[in-house]
């Protein structure tokens, strides 16, 4: 018995002095104003924000807006387009959008925190729960449906309650119907042996925290996780009295037409807990901050930080690699990273956060527009700026000259297309847009308005100036004998 003493006070010691280590390591740690000062971290973002909003623009979405988090600070923000087409209102970090399926996060921190009082065992079968929950099992060697299963998406639950309210008039079931629906739908495969997305299987997860609470399930997630967390601007419903103002309308994928339709409002009911949030890059923000904090032992409250640990970490893996999933989060690969986060996706929005936890930094893009693709954003702009926040301060002040007058968006001309000039550190790099990835070829400096590239070997293989005009606005490039004129 001594023994046993000895050693979990022996754990308990270590975890402490990790957690110190953390917030001693923190301290350390750059500060926001030191990051942005650096010339390599301005020119990461200065590039981003250029191929940002030039896709923008091409892809015609009307609005994004857009968060990058490191350590426990919201480095950068900064939003594009409008949240609002007729009125031509500006997206900003406190514009709402639906973030859909990122509610589930929130669903699953509810369902941890009664885990963690001893309500529930991930475990246990859903209908130990929910009386109700009489759906037909299809497959005699299955084991039951579990909570960990609604969790990971591994349940071998449909996707979908068995309504049409994706499409059409975006029409979904009220709870009644949803309870009474249930014994009519059948499981696609045995628990616990693929990766199936469900929406039905987090609506059910929210059917267990109010059940297991006794209190409505908005109650429950603002008294225990949004109004702990401060997050006064993240709701579970849609608010239509702010539509066109502070919440950006949803728009309609592009269709043949080229045109940006309105989305009608919807209403999630009994789908809330799977897809009906809204909130903010402010919001969110703070969301990823408290897990930080809470990771670095900063933060003691909502959650226990093992918890987080654990909904962070892979708990479900297909047979063939194809989909990796943690507890409510997505944890997924990124070269030799694991992020952690979650897409959203609903009729006219389309949102994503993702987090290196590891690295503490994360990054939020919401999108007003059906088709806006924010997780290539996303794991774009952590592929380019992760690299130089770990790079060390510079060792002495170098002076880096100011070459942001030769900063202007060239036509491709017959092409189509353009390039975006942008300074990153003591030289330019030049920015393909339209481009699905951010990539670009660094112009090195020679002298005046003179700028070269080099090959893989070190040679100079193009020289380009940039002329400025009588005001001094940079207005047309020359490579190669030809010119490129600035788009204004």
């Amino acid at each position: 018995m001594r023994l046993i003493k000895l050693i979990t006070f022996m754990v308990v010691i270590s975890i402490a002095n990790l957690y110190s280590f953390a917030a001693d390591d923190f301290e350390s740690a750059p500060t926001r104003e030191e990051l942005l000062a650096r010339p390599n971290v301005k020119g990461a973002l200065t590039a981003i924000d250029a191929w940002i909003e030039g896709n923008r623009i091409y892809d015609q979405i009307p609005g994004i807006s857009v968060g990058i988090v490191h350590n426990q600070e919201l480095l950068w923000s900064k939003s594009y387009g409008y949240a609002n087409l007729e009125s031509l209102r500006p997206t900003d970090a406190d514009t709402l959008y639906s973030v859909c399926s990122i509610s589930k996060v929130f669903t699953a921190i509810g369902v941890m925190q009664l885990r963690d009082k001893g309500q529930l065992y991930l475990r246990d079968p859903v209908n130990k729960h929910l009386s109700w929950f009489d759906i037909k099992q299809q497959h005699e060697q299955s084991g039951p449906v579990t909570i960990e299963g609604l969790l990971t998406h591994s349940s071998g639950l449909p996707r979908e309650a068995r309504f049409d309210y994706w499409a059409n008039d975006l029409d979904f079931p009220t709870r009644d119907q949803l309870i009474n629906s249930v014994g009519e739908q059948e499981t696609l495969y045995p628990a616990h042996r693929y990766f199936q997305y469900s929406n039905l299987g987090f609506t059910l997860a929210g059917e267990i925290i109010q059940a297991l609470s006794g209190q409505d399930y908005t109650e429950y997630m603002e008294e225990n996780v949004l109004i702990p967390l401060r997050l006064n601007d993240t709701r579970t419903h849609y608010p239509e009295e702010l539509r066109g103002q502070q919440l950006a309308i949803g728009y309609d994928g592009l269709g043949r037409s080229r045109s940006r339709e309105p989305t009608e409002p919807f209403f999630t009911k009994a789908i809330t807990p799977a897809a009906g949030y809204t909130s903010s890059v402010n919001d969110l923000a703070k969301f990823i901050i408290w897990q930080f904090k809470l990771l670095d032992g900063a933060e003691e409250h909502v959650l226990n930080p093992h918890t987080l640990q654990e909904m962070h970490r892979v708990h479900w893996v297909n047979p063939d690699w194809s989909a990796t999933w943690g507890l409510g989060f997505v944890a997924r690969r990124q070269g030799e990273r694991t992020l952690a986060g979650h897409t959203g996706s609903c009729p006219g929005y389309q949102t994503n956060f993702s987090m290196d936890v590891d690295k503490r930094l994360g990054v939020i893009v919401l999108t007003n527009a059906g088709d806006g693709q924010p997780a290539r954003l996303v794991d774009n702009i952590i592929a380019t700026l992760r690299p130089e926040l770990e790079k060390p301060a510079p060792d002495s002040e170098e002076e880096i000259p100011d070459l942001s007058v030769f900063e202007a968006n060239f036509s491709n001309q017959h092409w189509g297309g353009e390039t975006a000039v942008r300074q990153w550190g003591n030289g330019m790099v030049a920015i393909s847009i339209p481009s699905r990835s951010l990539t670009m070829q660094k112009l090195k400096h020679d002298q005046d308005n003179r700028f070269y590239r080099e090959n893989d070997i070190g040679l100079r293989n193009a020289v380009i100036s940039i002329e400025l005009d009588q005001s001094g606005e940079a207005y047309r490039m020359k490579t190669n004998d030809s010119y490129r004129y600035s788009i204004d």
